[in-house]
This record gives C-alpha cells, structure tokens and sequence, in this order.
C-alpha cells in the first residue's frame, strides 16, 4: 500500500510538471519604440532604443515578456539641429525623464490574455523613474516557429510617473505652453527563439 502511494506521487508529480515557455530574444536591429508627445501648439516624435528584452511563449501562445529601453537613446525626429538638441536636452533632464539618475525604464508583462487570432489583451507593470504603475493595452502578436513579432500603440499618464512639468493637471494658466498628459507609444517587436541548452547525458 506504500509503494502504491508513493507511486501515485510520483505520476502526479510527472503529470503536474510543465515544460519551460520558449523564450524569444527581441533583435535590437528589428524591433522599434516609438514616442509622440503633444502640446497645444502641435506635437514631437521620436524614438528610444531598446536595450534588451524577451517574449515567453508556451503552446504557440504569449504568456510573458519583459523589455528595457535606453533612456538616453532618446530622440527627436520631426525637429533636428539647435532646437531639437534643446527639447533632447529638456526630455532627459529632472523636467522629464532624468536619465542622469533613471537611464533605463522597462515593462513586466503580468498577465497576457489571447483573444483569438493574432489578438491579445496585455496586462504589465510600466517602470519609469523608479515608479512602477500598472497598464493595459491591445497587442498583436503574430508566433511563427523561431520568430515572434509584436506590435502595441497605447498611452501613457506622465504624471503618473511623476513627470508633471507642463502639465494642466497641476499647473494653471498655461496658456499655449500646455503639454498633454498623455504620451503614446508605439511599439514594434521582432524576437528570435533562443537556442534550448540540451543536457548531457552522464556516463556510468
């Protein structure tokens, strides 16, 4: 009756045990993030470089990621030359981003909820700052053998992440000085499968 018992853990232990997701490495040459504020004068686009990132994948279905971008990467492409170095120069310091202090910021997948087809309702922890706020966003996530691609547009609250400066929620009269609240992101990523490290088989 014990071995039986001892048995029956065993195969429930066997039956119980899930393999590793795949895990996808972002290619930092393919994959973009893209970044457009707005203001009541008009608006500024550019990009931030990522810096690293993987995608988990399991039963040909996203169930985790996580990324990081250079936070000193950041551009401005709509504005070049003298200008543009300046509102560069504004976006990285105390003012905004503060890269002296935050060079990185990243985003946790938490939870990644497949809807049909190539569409999946995201869940993730968004660190800027040192602040850690909790987002939700649509995705499309396209899985293919040894690559996965990704595509997200969703917006960000600044102050949430203490980013306040120019802000009407918490500055008056502004005027046409005003920036928006809001930041959108539009994110595209493409991820290689990292190769599985077979384990050797020790000689008796």
């Amino acid at each position: 009756m014990q071995k039986l018992s001892v048995l029956l853990i065993l195969v429930l232990g066997v039956l119980s045990m899930k393999p590793a997701p795949d895990e996808y490495k972002i290619d930092l040459t393919k994959s973009t993030f893209k970044w457009t504020g707005k203001k009541v004068t008009g608006s500024h686009w550019g990009y931030v470089k990522f810096s690293a990132g993987t995608l988990s994948v399991e039963n040909d279905k996203l169930v985790g990621g996580t990324f990081t971008v250079d936070m000193n990467s950041i551009d401005c492409q709509d504005t070049k030359g003298e200008y543009g170095d300046k509102l560069v120069g504004h976006l990285k310091s105390e003012d905004f981003f503060g890269v002296a202090k935050n060079p990185r910021s990243s985003l946790n997948i938490i939870s990644a909820t497949h809807k049909g087809g190539s569409d999946y309702d995201i869940v993730a922890n968004l660190i800027i700052k040192g602040i850690s706020n909790e987002i939700s966003f649509p995705a499309t996530v396209t899985i293919k053998k040894k690559t996965v691609t990704a595509m997200a547009n969703f917006n960000v609250n600044r102050t949430k992440f203490n980013i306040k400066y120019g802000s009407g929620s918490f500055f008056d009269n502004l005027g046409d000085k005003a920036i928006d609240d809001n930041f959108n992101v539009d994110v595209n990523i493409v991820a290689e499968q990292l190769k599985k490290v077979k384990k050797s088989k020790k000689k008796k």
